[in-house]
């Protein structure tokens, strides 16, 4: 059955509707592809007597429905894809890229049976089937369906309906491009925001002067810690270091970061102490502009800035506790939003953590997570303080004199035997950093090339040092002394237990935490 518009020119006003598509798609902003799509259909459509239009793009051997309109007497296509049902149709039409149709379902020949008993079913009763082409590579099809009655188009409108691949086609495969292009000027935005934030949080540290590059020392209880970092650092684990103040918690996540895949990025360091509750969230997470009073400016946080790399808490336990749940999603979801944005950002980082305080400890007074500590705690490093490696004093002595030997150009040829073992001898409560700090001093005030040192000499100058000490220690070392008061006694009148103002049972749990002995 022929189509009953008797136009003689019928092609003419075909070409100048084509024409006007090819304007509207040109003239159309990419965002707005998809409905010239549907409208062109529909223009399609009621012009050549048909009552449904669907396009089918094709995604390397896949085929998705992606465009289909009809008129309103029927419903447009169903979003799954009929074409795997007529392969005998997909094949000709993908081996041929010509036109394919057919007025009458008989007249298809008796290889596409399945195609037969398909149409029978679902329509059409006729369809023309065009192979949409761009660079010569075919990228989909659209299909014009007669669904309530056979339908035939002249020859003449059969071959012009080519042009309707070609545009159609050309509006796809602009789409694609456009969206592709804006999706990289957008990566490019990221990666400039993200840079230019990694320059501004590592302007500081750039300037930092390290005083070794290396981990000196040789004692047993660092080289076990060394070989947890070798262990650890080619995993995504997050890692835990714990140990007083200034005994190179930061100097073993460098380490780490370092000796890991994410080595080609900068490690980016946050002290947790050394900023307000409300700035801290800030340098983690970041902002929009506009999230509060003064935010003139979006701000990207150091968990964005550092996707792909690793980030250095330091001092985790003074995280306020309002951040700990946010920081808690960060690791096990990996996940976060901006301060003024709802927008959910996902990020690939490892993160380091590193507190000197007793965290199961804070956990039992409420200051810190029970679910945070057990998801940092996945594998704990013990820095060990350098009362602990004494044998390593010489060598970090020398380390730090080589240093300020360059930096305050003197050269020093010896230390005195009995000034390097007062040296061994003394206890260190700052560790590494209060080593440093005397080598310094000591260069400072030196005139020759024979180094000497201030430090106290015997036991009695010794007790008499102020020793800080973290509040574990002293509370283990009044127990200690309560319970060589009482003979080792917990319980009873008298007993360290009354003395100290707790339950026995309590008492009993703290010496075990604590590690202390019983024997007076």
């Amino acid at each position: 059955m022929t189509r009953d518009k008797k136009n003689p020119d019928e092609r003419l006003e075909f070409e100048m509707l084509l024409s006007e598509l090819s304007t509207a798609f040109i003239n159309a902003p990419n965002t707005a592809i998809d409905h010239e799509i549907e409208l062109a259909q529909q223009r399609l459509v009621e012009f050549l007597g048909f009552d449904r239009s669907t396009i089918f793009q094709r995604f390397g051997s896949d085929w998705r429905l992606t465009h289909s309109w009809a008129t309103h007497d029927y419903q447009p296509m169903e979003a799954y894809t009929p074409i795997k049902e007529i392969p005998w149709v997909a094949k000709q039409i993908s081996r041929t890229k010509d036109i394919f149709q057919f007025s009458r379902i008989e007249d298809l020949p008796p290889d596409a049976e399945r195609e037969k008993a398909f149409f029978r079913k679902h329509g059409p009763l006729s369809m023309v089937a065009v192979p949409m082409i761009a660079g010569g590579k075919m990228i989909g099809l659209v299909s014009f369906g007669s669904l309530g009655a056979e339908r035939s188009l002249p020859t003449a409108l059969v071959e012009r309906t080519r042009l309707v691949g070609i545009i159609f086609a050309n509006a796809l495969v602009r789409k694609e491009t456009e969206a592709s292009l804006q999706k990289a000027l957008m990566e490019v935005s990221h990666l400039k925001d993200q840079l230019t934030a990694e320059c501004g949080y590592l302007r500081d540290e750039i300037e930092l002067n390290y005083h070794h590059q290396e981990i000196v020392g040789h004692s047993a209880s660092l080289l076990k810690a060394l070989s947890h970092v070798e262990r650890v650092a080619v995993t995504s684990s997050t890692v835990l270091l714990t140990g007083e103040t200034g005994t190179g918690k930061e100097l073993l996540a460098r380490a780490i970061h370092n000796l890991s895949s994410r080595k080609k990025r900068a490690m980016l360091k946050v002290n947790c102490a050394a900023l307000p509750p409300t700035l801290i969230e800030n340098e983690l997470f970041g902002r929009e502009k506009g999230a509060y009073t003064g935010a003139v400016t979006k701000r990207l946080g150091r968990f964005e800035v550092a996707d792909g790399s690793t980030v250095f808490l330091d001092e985790i336990s003074e995280l306020p506790l309002e951040l700990q749940a946010k920081l808690l999603r960060v690791l096990q979801e990996s996940q976060f939003e901006r301060i003024g944005s709802s927008q959910t950002i996902t990020v690939d980082v490892r993160i380091i953590a590193a507190t000197n305080r007793d965290l199961a400890m804070a956990v039992q007074e409420g200051l810190f997570r029970e679910d945070l500590y057990y998801r940092l705690n996945v594998f704990p490093i013990r820095v060990p303080p350098l009362r602990e490696r004494r044998e390593d004093i010489p060598l970090l002595v020398w380390a730090f004199v080589r240093h300020y030997e360059q930096a305050m150009g003197k050269e020093i040829k010896r230390i005195p035997q009995d000034n390097m073992a007062a040296l061994q001898t003394y206890p260190w409560p700052g560790n590494v950093r209060e080593l440093r700090n005397v080598v310094e001093r000591a260069m400072i005030l030196c005139q020759g090339a024979s180094l000497h040192f201030d430090i106290p000499q015997d036991e009695a100058d010794l007790s008499r040092a102020f020793r800080p000490l973290p509040l574990h220690e002293l509370e283990k070392r009044h127990v200690q002394e309560v319970l060589k008061m009482t003979s080792g006694r917990v319980r009873g009148p008298g007993g360290a237990a009354e003395i100290l103002g707790l339950k026995p049972t309590t008492l009993d749990a703290r010496i075990k935490k604590l590690g202390v002995s019983r024997r007076p």
